[in-house]
């Protein structure tokens, strides 16, 4: 069963993630992505990506991930941060929808989007990596960086403390509070209207915001990734995260 459910909003495509109530992020879930965001390219005009209702998602599948052997992890990483770039840069106007918590590497993928729609204050993001001793994608760090500027990037970043959905909306790390009922339906409207403007204008904005971040990513990616698994593989960061697995 595929842990990525497409559907349709008219010609506006959304993305649901289908990995249990937490919808950790392993090795099935960035396939499934990566081969939905694929096909999306091809049939809509515009995307929403959505999760559950407790979680848009817990952040990476940790009991899968520690399994594996170096080789292995370092696979599913690269493959893990091209799909953010991916999300980031896709050539179609994109909103998160978030009914469900959206921390660690689900609020990675939240940032990815053009506009963040969430809903209660019961429900939180943020970007804990620092608490675990591992540091948050280099790509995300850029994102973020641009979407709150670099003195909230950085309190976020440095502290791991997450927040209110509402507070992310005070700091415009989210853009619009919406009722759990109506939230991706109001995504899909946000996504909807540069859809209904002309393609190759919006391709070509679209393209302008992302390319920088682009650029450095193609040029300093593998080094910087090697960073990741260099604290990843770290035994006293292996404890940590062995620790923080056993809430999964």
């Amino acid at each position: 069963m595929s842990k990525v459910i497409k559907e349709y909003r008219g010609n506006i495509a959304l993305l649901r993630m289908n990995n249990g109530v937490t919808n950790a992020i392993g090795t099935e879930l960035v396939n499934d992505l990566c081969a939905a965001l694929q096909e999306i390219r091809k049939d809509a005009a515009g995307m929403v990506l959505a999760g559950g209702e407790k979680f848009f998602s817990m952040g990476l599948n940790l009991p899968e991930l520690l399994e594996m052997n170096q080789k292995e992890m370092t696979d599913f990483w690269y493959r893990f941060d091209q799909l953010v770039m991916d999300l980031f840069t896709v050539p179609l106007p994109s909103v998160c929808a978030i009914r469900g918590h959206a921390v660690a590497g689900g609020c990675v993928f939240a940032v990815t989007s053009d506009y963040r729609f969430g809903t209660s204050d019961k429900k939180q993001i943020g970007l804990n990596e620092i608490r675990l001793g591992v540091p948050v994608p280099w790509s995300v760090d850029m994102i973020l960086r641009q979407l709150v500027g670099d003195r909230v990037a950085t309190e976020m970043m440095y502290t791991g403390n997450f927040m209110t959905l509402s507070d992310a909306k005070t700091v415009g790390l989210v853009d619009e509070i919406c009722s759990p009922e109506s939230v991706e339906e109001r995504a899909a409207e946000k996504a909807a209207l540069p859809a209904a403007s002309n393609r190759a204008a919006f391709c070509a904005m679209k393209a302008n915001r992302v390319e920088e971040i682009r650029m450095k990513y193609e040029k300093n990616s593998k080094a910087k990734n090697e960073i990741f698994l260099h604290c990843w593989f770290d035994p006293s960061v292996q404890e940590v995260l062995k620790e923080a697995s056993r809430k999964f």
